[in-house]
């Protein structure tokens, strides 16, 4: 049966049941319609920064042959998951806040929210293998060349961007299943897995289950390990000599460190929002998910273009620029 349409004063409701190719409604910021275009000024100057800068990333590790190691390897396949969560976000949030297009098919919604969540879940996988790398490092240090080996770095990365999507593959597929009913309205300007399935109108728990499951044993798992991985660095660190030595030591981590950061907690306040904070204001549940989706993408070719001695080095010769920064 075809959809029926009535139309409102901000936009299209879908009344009946729709069970094939359902269109979307992405949200913007409520009430903001008229100055959307200005809003997404900021916006794009965190697109620019996020693909530009690792972009730069990239091609520096590309070009230096002496950056060709494990560590910078790792870095590269960070800076690629950044750059695909970037650009996964950027085709809806340029049409809702530049051409006013808000409405998205069905398959593009999830080929959408394929990309956002595969991405995210190599990210938190790049970042586990990078912990064990430090670990490895500090605790180590005779036998880092032996443990962590190019070929070894090659075939985690392959696990680690294959995990994810393989993961994905059953819920995302599923959705296709489900009739929709009802305003068809998502509250962000992007299609994510926990916003759809809400709209779905049978039984559905199956991937709930199988969402939550999956974000245990894949998220959760990996913050538990690199959390398990910088309590053993904190344990060697406090066993070395000099105050000098372990300060060195754990400078070393600085950088990573910052990146965990800026990507599980944004993260777990975004997944607390939706568990529990169905009654908090929609501004909550946007700028939870804006800063998860945006922030980390912008933040880490500045944290490592800061932290990384050879790629500021790097960095400060393109500009010109005399480099007056202490090592680290």
């Amino acid at each position: 049966m075809p959809a029926q349409y009535y139309l409102t004063p901000q936009f299209m409701f879908l009344s009946n049941i729709t069970q094939f190719s359902p269109i979307f409604y992405l949200t913007g910021f409520p009430g903001l319609e008229t100055i959307e275009h200005w809003i997404f000024i900021p916006f794009f100057f965190m697109y620019l920064l996020a693909i530009s800068g690792n972009c730069l990333i990239l091609i520096i590790i590309k070009i230096n042959v002496r950056l060709h190691t494990p560590m910078y390897y790792l870095l590269s396949l960070l800076a690629l998951t950044d750059l695909g969560l970037s650009v996964s976000t950027l085709p809806t949030t340029m049409g809702i806040f530049w051409f006013k297009s808000h409405s998205i098919y069905f398959e593009a919604c999830q080929i959408q929210m394929f990309c956002i969540h595969s991405f995210s879940f190599m990210e938190s996988s790049v970042l586990l293998v990078m912990s064990f790398d430090r670990f490895v490092a500090i605790c180590y240090p005779l036998r880092y060349s032996v443990i962590v080996t190019g070929q070894r770095i090659i075939r985690v990365g392959l696990l680690v961007i294959l995990r994810g999507p393989m993961a994905l593959v059953p819920i995302v597929l599923l959705l296709k299943l489900f009739p929709y009913c009802g305003p068809l309205v998502l509250s962000h300007s992007f299609c994510l897995h926990q916003e759809v399935i809400h709209l779905a109108c049978t039984d559905t728990t199956f991937n709930n289950l199988y969402g939550l499951t999956l974000v245990v044993f894949t998220v959760m798992l990996d913050l538990v390990l690199i959390a398990l991985s910088y309590g053993l660095i904190l344990h060697t660190v406090a066993g070395l000599a000099s105050q000098e030595e372990q300060l060195r030591a754990f400078q070393t981590c600085t950088s990573h460190l910052c990146a965990v950061l800026v990507f599980f907690v944004p993260m777990m306040g975004l997944s607390l929002v939706h568990r529990f904070g169905k009654n908090a204001p929609p501004a909550v549940h946007l700028l939870m998910a804006n800063i998860y989706l945006f922030v980390p993408p912008m933040l880490n070719p500045i944290i490592y273009s800061i932290k990384t001695k050879e790629i500021r080095r790097i960095i400060t010769n393109l500009l010109g620029l005399r480099e007056t920064r202490a090592e680290f």
